[in-house]
């Protein structure tokens, strides 16, 4: 209550400009969001690249005292969050659009803004942090489209479907100072209003003092209101899994945020067989008498009975009754570790929608499952999800498009259209399984030789038609050949001479 209470009284206070600067963006503006969420996308996004602090900064003990160390990790956030998109999205992906004129523009708008590159990319960014957003501008006479990480936006409202209000955050340095850009999307009164802010300030933790947008921004406009536009020229996508951190929020979760306890498991078995190698190695234990040097009396030099640089070699004072050289390497627990991490891998596949297996360690390195998979596999049902949430996505993104073409007259707002999105799933179906299902139906008369092929081959019918009268062709050619090679093509010697006269 308290802490409430104090924010909306610094709020009141900056406006009557009775405070030079604000502490967080919250006190700018009331924003509906708990702080909490975004300690949470802090904490995928280290577990993400690999280093959380928490985790993977550990001690030990020595003999010299207590030592500090970095933990390896198999970086097992980043495999699944990359599995994820490119099984969900790739270069065979297609937008389809009720209206051929609007789709070969809008896929000429795409292709410009390299789509099939950048948001397969910001996808598996979308899958570790929970979200990510794209928006549509226009700029130097073309219609653009920028991607924004969940961390960095902040949704001011929203509705049963999508997110309708929020702000862009960028920051960046200069010198000594931090400089931080805010870019309003809000409704006002049925327009649709674009606000730009620049903050200056010499702490990382503050957000500063607003100064003018000339400070860096040449021809940045602060305030841009829009009459025509319809609908949010922003999109923000999040993975199809219910936040249950935050039920009240819009924002996503990341595909690996209920698997952690999983993850650190991993990492710690990782780390452990990583070192098994390191504290395992062969050791020989020797009279300290014997790297002792010696001076050789014939010539006078130094003589020393072992390399005392070679790490091989520990030397011990053992005593006149124990000066035997003993070896103490001991034997490395390879096939456990390997065994322990694969057990953790079939778990964290669980955890996350996969399949168990797909995660395999061999003990050189991870590897994921290339075979495909049925669709009644847990994978595919996953992918069936999640594939949901990105044709939403990619839906409201063509609808952002039209809204800023029709807002700077690029190209007329068609009056109806339909968008649909043509998922690959050849690489999440068992394709033995389906050219049998394929045979099988033609045998028994349910299905037509061209549309098997079209099914197996995934061509169009003509395409289909065409490839079949090639395999007739060659089926034909062959028949001929292994007749004549029976000599079943040749006319009885009677009957030719018979012709012949």
């Amino acid at each position: 209550m308290f802490k409430n209470l104090i924010a909306k009284i610094r709020q009141v206070m900056y406006k009557m400009g009775l405070v030079k600067g604000i502490q967080k963006l919250s006190d700018k503006r009331d924003i509906p969001v708990n702080d909490e969420m975004y300690e949470l996308i802090e904490m995928w996004k280290s577990i993400y690249a690999g280093y959380y602090k928490d985790w993977h900064d550990t001690s030990y003990m020595t003999v010299n005292g207590k030592k500090q160390r970095k933990r390896a990790s198999m970086r097992m956030a980043k495999v699944a969050s990359q599995k994820m998109a490119t099984l969900i999205f790739n270069e065979k992906c297609e937008i389809n659009i009720s209206d051929e004129t609007l789709e070969k523009t809008i896929k000429e708008v795409l292709k410009e803004n390299k789509f099939n590159r950048e948001f397969r990319r910001y996808l598996e960014y979308g899958f570790a942090l929970g979200g990510m957003v794209m928006k549509a501008y226009y700029e130097d006479e073309k219609i653009k489209v920028s991607y924004t990480t969940a961390d960095c936006f902040i949704p001011l409202a929203w509705d049963n479907f999508r997110i309708t209000e929020g702000v862009f955050v960028s920051t960046f340095r200069k010198g000594d100072k931090r400089y931080t850009h805010l870019e309003w999307h809000i409704w006002e009164d049925s327009n649709y209003i674009v606000r730009n802010e620049l903050y200056e300030s010499q702490n990382d933790n503050e957000i500063g003092i607003k100064v003018p947008l000339e400070t860096h921004f040449d021809g940045l406009e602060e305030e841009i209101t829009f009459n025509a536009i319809q609908k949010t020229i922003f999109v923000y996508f999040k993975p199809n899994i219910a936040n249950n951190f935050d039920t009240n929020s819009p924002m996503g979760i990341s595909i690996f945020a209920n698997a952690l306890d999983t993850l650190k498991s991993l990492d710690i078995a990782f780390d452990s067989f990583q070192r098994e190698f390191a504290l395992g190695k062969k050791r020989i234990i020797v009279p300290d008498s014997a790297v002792k040097t010696v001076v050789d009396p014939a010539t006078g030099q130094l003589t020393r009975y072992f390399d005392a640089d070679d790490e091989v070699y520990e030397a011990m004072n053992l005593g006149m009754d124990n000066a035997d050289i003993k070896d103490i390497s001991v034997e490395l627990r390879v096939t456990e570790h390997v065994s322990a991490i694969n057990a953790l891998l079939n778990i964290y596949a669980m955890q996350i929608g996969f399949n168990a297996g797909t995660f395999t360690f061999d003990g050189i390195g991870v590897k994921t499952a290339t075979e495909v998979v049925s669709e009644n596999s847990e994978t595919f049902r996953t992918k069936q999800d999640h594939e949901t949430n990105v044709e939403a996505a990619i839906q409201e993104l063509v609808d952002a498009i039209i809204e800023i073409a029709d807002a700077f007259s690029v190209f007329p707002r068609p009056a109806e259209y339909e968008v649909s999105v043509a998922f690959d799933d050849s690489i999440a179906e068992d394709q033995s399984a389906e050219i049998a299902k394929q045979i099988q139906l033609v045998s028994s008369g349910l299905n037509s030789k061209v549309r098997a092929i079209m099914k197996i081959h995934g061509l169009t019918e003509p395409e289909a038609e065409e490839l079949l009268k090639i395999i007739q062709g060659e089926q034909a050619t062959a028949l001929t050949e292994s007749i004549d090679l029976f000599g079943m093509n040749k006319k009885p010697p009677e009957k030719k001479q018979a012709d012949d006269e």
